[in-house]
């Protein structure tokens, strides 16, 4: 039997909707600028530039309803409502039509950006790992069987702020429809259950600060919430 010089962490889980079982992450892949008004809004062209990835570690992963303390080395912490999409099969190297089998499940989620690292690391060419990888950056809700909405392929997001509207978008507005991105993803990687995608955000993307209240919705999925505390 193995032993560990330190305690092994928690296996970071998801809460699955009408079961007291959790869904176990192992990965979070997030899909970059796959709404066209969203690419447009970070400077990008959609007619030239498709959807690219981007990471997040697994316990980046908190529940809806938290209060996250406002995170350090930014002072530009932005907002990102978007379908997450959990797998529950392996898939490697398929087609769409055959992508759509491993999706399991459907959840609300935010990515959450340090914007001004963000840009840093663009204007130099670097990796966006402190803008988007950190801490407590990618916010979930609860997991609904793909069995109880079928396909996916429209229904409204939306967000607000305090109330107040910021984002406003339809999941058919996606670049990439969520078969084709789980299809191309599955090209690189051999995707199995315990991986997320977080599908994108739609145009709308904006700062928070501390004692905001950030809610937001998926028609036929679920709605999450979420508070921001001071510094730690």
């Amino acid at each position: 039997m193995s032993t560990y010089v330190f305690p092994l962490p928690e296996q970071p889980s998801v809460a699955v909707r009408g079961s007291n079982a959790r869904y176990a992450v192992s990965r979070i892949f997030c899909v970059g600028r796959n709404y066209a008004a969203h690419a447009r809004e970070m400077g990008g062209n959609p007619d030239r530039e498709p959807p690219f990835y981007f990471t997040k570690p697994a316990n980046a992963l908190t529940p809806s309803g938290a209060t996250l303390p406002y995170p350090p080395g930014t002072q530009n912490y932005h907002y990102e409502m978007e379908l997450v999409v959990a797998i529950g099969a392996p898939v490697f190297k398929v087609t769409p039509e055959a992508a759509q089998a491993a999706i399991w499940a459907y959840a609300a989620g935010l990515d959450m950006t340090r914007r001004d690292l963000q840009a840093e690391a663009k204007a130099a060419g670097r990796p966006w790992d402190t803008a988007k990888g950190f801490e407590q950056s990618a916010v979930i809700s609860e997991l609904v069987r793909a069995s109880e909405t079928g396909l996916l392929k429209s229904g409204a997001i939306s967000l607000a702020v305090n109330g107040q509207p910021k984002q406003q978008g339809d999941l058919g507005d996606m670049i990439w429809s969520i078969p084709e991105i789980i299809a191309n993803l599955s090209q690189l990687y051999h995707l199995q259950a315990g991986d997320l995608i977080y599908t994108g955000t739609p145009d709308g993307v904006g700062p928070v600060v501390p004692g905001d209240l950030i809610t937001g919705k998926i028609d036929g999925v679920a709605e999450l919430t979420l508070w921001i505390g001071e510094p730690a």
